[in-house]
């Protein structure tokens, strides 16, 4: 819920600084995550549950269908493969938030915490981050290493930001994890 609520939060102040109403861009945020398949077994249940949800809830039909295509499109894992989903303006600002979320010093504590629940190992200087990888690829974590996922998504998700204020927040957030893992190099040789 945590998650939630920062990305929510994020979503309303860039919808004010891409000046739209941050109404349907929150709603994302909050329901981005509950058919998240790895989070989640039943995916298409969570899907219909939504869809329930928004109709009870009073959501007009557009509405509706603007929130169903970006909570299902939004993930990192939905662009491998080369093709890049198209959003719409508060789709974009939902996704931009939650991908900023995964940046900085929140980021690095997710991703530590997400490699330690799944029995990653920190780092292996013998396992190079995986290059152009499909979703499967993405989803395996057999041979991943915490430090790789920096290069595997996190490093790369600020050129993928859609808005401008969005951006602008990513660089500092971007500049501090790449010193971090400079660091963390550093210390794991011994040289620091």
């Amino acid at each position: 819920m945590d998650h939630l609520r920062r990305v929510a939060q994020l979503a309303t102040h860039l919808a004010k600084e891409e000046g739209i109403d941050p109404f349907l861009p929150v709603t994302i945020s909050y329901l981005h995550d509950i058919i998240d398949d790895k989070l989640i077994d039943d995916v298409e249940k969570a899907k219909a549950d939504v869809k329930t949800f928004l109709q009870d809830q009073a959501y007009q039909p557009a509405e509706q269908a603007e929130i169903m295509a970006t909570i299902t499109q939004m993930s990192f894992a939905s662009t491998l493969g080369g093709q890049r989903p198209q959003l719409s303006l508060a789709g974009q600002i939902a996704q931009d938030a939650d991908w900023l979320d995964a940046l900085g010093a929140t980021g690095i504590i997710r991703a530590v915490y997400y490699g330690g629940k799944h029995h990653q190992i920190i780092y292996d200087p013998k396992i190079a981050p995986r290059i152009q990888i499909n979703k499967a690829e993405y989803r395996n974590l057999d041979h991943e290493t915490i430090i790789n996922h920096f290069y595997e998504k996190l490093f790369k998700l600020a050129t993928m930001l859609n808005t401008p204020s969005a951006k602008k927040i990513a660089q500092q957030r971007e500049a501090f994890m790449h010193q971090f893992i400079d660091r963390f190099l550093a210390e794991w040789e011994g040289e620091a």
